[in-house]
């Protein structure tokens, strides 16, 4: 009889080792413990997917459904810091102790099936929002959609933010074949809304196909806004003036306008009065997406790993006023579209510290130097040259790095991955910024 790990690191990494596909598509390993275990959810339960936006979506019904009053399970991914983070109640992190008891249960369930690292740890904060009775569950799904291990639920209100192109090896390398992937949280008759402004008709097509209750941005839900407020309309349910949400940057009412509609769906189980929504909205806050933090230089941190994320960083920063300079740090996965993100900054940014990742699928940075070279960004070698790129080894000397050269109106940006965010929040931590 094997002894099972004590603590949560322990149990982490012999999850890490036990699975070595790190992502193992299909749900029929998941699902037959999942049925094992008896998961089901008698309360409303919102799943969200999409290429980007997810993340700002959940936080936003996250925060409108706790100043409502609500017990709310939150599930995101990946984490940033703690792996605590993947399992919110009630705002607040999912103790060690929590996750192992469940852990315990889930592998006691398995019996002879192999689970991934996701598709176990999916189980785990299922079972632990269940036993915590709560009013709401919000997942974020973690890949894709059709076989994303989240999508053993069957929610009530599914929601797709975007479509753009990220993932290829798994989902495809277009915006149709990633549209059906992301349209398999849709269920038969239940709410489906897309808050992208061009849906792919792969998408429209296989939710007529099923028979969901399809919500498009436009036609059945809208939002209108000047400088000060924004208005939301749905079906039947407007709500008006509205505060911006405190998330900045250039899609946060497509993502608002997507979390209200949600809402209006579910209004009978889960009333949400004007004043709720509003404060939900300026309270809300989520780590990494376009995350301005104080003090001199400025800092930004984003998660942004793809051209679209990109592409809206760009037009975030020129919305932020002049800064001399602008520096980066940046590391990302091989697999992602590393020409397509550089495309989309490249002009935006003077000096580029670049990292390697401490993952056999991080780039190394000299591998990125290649492609901003390729890009036709050239660099100047002495100090006071207009672009520098710089290569280290990990995230925390790339930031360290720009922070010593950065003067006090300049601005560092720090994206490219998760990764790359979390070890400029670990640096940040430990040196007590």
């Amino acid at each position: 009889m094997q002894t099972l790990p004590t603590t949560l690191d322990g149990w982490l990494s012999r999850l890490e080792s036990h699975h070595p596909i790190t992502i193992d598509m299909g749900l029929d390993r998941v699902a037959a413990v999942a049925a094992r275990m008896g998961i089901h959810f008698d309360c409303p339960v919102i799943i969200v997917g999409g290429t980007n936006g997810k993340g700002s979506t959940c936080a936003m019904l996250e925060a409108i459904l706790l100043q409502a009053g609500y017990r709310v399970g939150l599930s995101t991914s990946p984490h940033l810091i703690r792996f605590n983070e993947r399992a919110r109640i009630d705002g607040e992190s999912a103790s060690d102790d929590a996750l192992i008891a469940q852990f315990a249960r889930v592998e006691a369930a398995r019996g002879e099936i192999s689970l991934s690292y996701f598709e176990f740890t999916t189980l785990a904060i299922l079972q632990l929002f269940i036993d915590a009775n709560l009013d709401a569950v919000i997942l974020e799904v973690g890949l894709g959609g059709r076989l994303d291990a989240m999508n053993i639920i069957d929610a009530d209100v599914a929601i797709v933010t975007s479509v753009d192109i990220d993932h290829t090896e798994y989902l495809g390398s277009t915006r149709e074949a990633i549209g059906f992937e992301k349209a398999g949280i849709f269920r038969a008759g239940k709410a489906a809304i897309c808050s992208d402004p061009m849906p792919p008709q792969s998408l429209l097509d296989h939710a007529a196909a099923i028979g969901a209750d399809l919500w498009l941005l436009g036609r059945d839900f809208n939002y209108m806004g000047d400088k000060l407020q924004w208005n939301y309309g749905g079906r039947v349910q407007r709500r008006n003036s509205l505060g911006y949400p405190s998330l900045r940057g250039a899609n946060q009412l497509l993502n608002a306008s997507a979390a209200l509609a949600a809402l209006e769906v579910l209004r009978t189980r889960l009333p949400v009065g004007a004043q709720e929504v509003r404060t939900g909205l300026v309270l809300v806050d989520l780590p990494g997406r376009f995350q301005v933090l104080p003090g001199r230089p400025t800092v930004i941190l984003d998660v942004a790993h793809n051209p679209h994320a990109a592409a809206t960083l760009s037009q975030n920063f020129g919305n932020m006023g002049f800064h001399p300079y602008t520096y980066a740090v940046f590391g990302a996965m091989h697999d992602k579209d590393i020409d397509g993100v550089i495309a989309q900054l490249k002009g935006h940014i003077d000096h580029w510290c670049l990292t390697d990742l401490p993952l056999p699928r991080g780039a190394t940075a000299a591998q990125i130097e290649e492609k901003l070279l390729a890009a036709g960004i050239v660099p100047g070698n002495d100090p006071g040259a207009e672009c520098t790129i710089q290569t280290f080894s990990s995230p925390a000397d790339a930031f360290a790095n720009a922070t010593n050269r950065a003067g006090e109106n300049d601005r560092i940006a720090v994206f490219g991955s998760f990764l790359t965010v979390a070890g400029v929040m670990a640096y940040r931590a430990a040196h007590n910024h």
